[in-house]
């Protein structure tokens, strides 16, 4: 009842910039946080970067002063911004997004993941 759909994933090279983002849509009473993970090829998903609807942020400690994380909240819209790009950051980026939907007056948590999108840093 929650879907998110992400974007911006590509090939790029070493120090470049990419910009991935994520848009909740459905039945949304309200949004508790969303964030960005991350999974390398033979590791686990990792935190990367999450946002809670009242602004606090945090980020995983590799990727701090590289990524930054911004909402739209009017758009239910999340983004990740990428500078620096190193290789080891190579791997698929979901979005995911906790909170509240609703179905007529009846209400429940939800917590949602998009399909994932692949960023590859090579030269």
């Amino acid at each position: 009842q929650v879907q998110l759909v992400e974007s911006g994933g590509g090939l790029v090279q070493p120090g470049g910039s990419l910009r991935l983002s994520c848009a909740a849509s459905g039945r949304i009473f309200s949004i508790n946080a969303m964030g960005w993970y991350r999974q390398a090829p033979g590791k686990q998903r990792e935190l990367a970067a999450t946002m809670t609807s009242g602004g606090s942020m945090n980020y995983a400690d590799s990727v701090k002063g590289r990524f930054t994380i911004s909402r739209d909240n009017a758009k239910n819209t999340v983004y990740l911004q990428m500078n620096s790009l190193k290789s080891d950051d190579t791997a698929v980026y979901y979005c995911n997004a906790r909170g509240i939907s609703y179905s007529g007056s009846y209400y429940a948590d939800f917590d949602s993941w998009g399909q994932g999108t692949q960023v590859t840093v090579s030269s």
